[in-house]
């Protein structure tokens, strides 16, 4: 029986490798890829409101680059796309009272303009990504809960910014 069932999940793996093989599935970020090419430059305007925060998003999109698009970091004379990244001011909005009206979870929503540069192409992107954090009741933002809240949804933005060009190289193919 032992057997049985062995043989029966070893089909069923083929057959699930055979459906995506056969359906011309591709990830994200091969379509990302096509559009931004090998080689990646990145540079961050420094927010003048929010300069320590300029390298958690300097940070963010050089960790996407090389994990999510597979492409390595260069210098931009040697890049075949150069990204420019501006974060716009983070906003706090209280989300979660407690019973005596206290604020004790906000959402933090930052906006990020990316300018993608390519082949004497210009090309300008909005992103915007949120997180959702609590404090501690009549309580302030403390400024490791900002970093982390900055750090995480500059993740999200540049995740959804992967999105856009994703979808741009899948239409592109089409």
């Amino acid at each position: 029986m032992k057997q049985f069932l062995s043989l029966e999940k070893t089909f069923l793996l083929f057959g699930l490798i055979f459906l995506f093989a056969g359906c011309g599935y591709k990830p994200n970020a091969h379509f990302a890829k096509e559009v931004v090419g090998d080689k990646i430059s990145t540079s961050v305007i420094i927010s003048e409101e929010d300069p320590e925060n300029t390298v958690v998003i300097k940070d963010a999109v050089d960790s996407a680059v090389i994990e999510v698009f597979k492409a390595s970091l260069v210098e931009k004379e040697l890049s075949d796309t150069h990204l420019i990244l501006k974060i716009g001011k983070p906003k706090y909005t209280p989300i979660v009272f407690d019973e005596k009206g206290y604020v004790i979870g906000y959402r933090m929503k930052i906006t990020l303009n990316i300018i993608k540069e390519s082949d004497k192409k210009v090309k300008n992107y909005q992103s915007v990504g949120y997180h959702d954090f609590s404090i501690e009741r009549n309580a302030v933002i403390s400024d490791q809960q900002r970093y982390e809240a900055i750090n995480f949804a500059s993740q999200r933005a540049i995740k959804a910014f992967i999105a856009q060009v994703s979808a741009e190289g899948a239409r592109a193919k089409k």
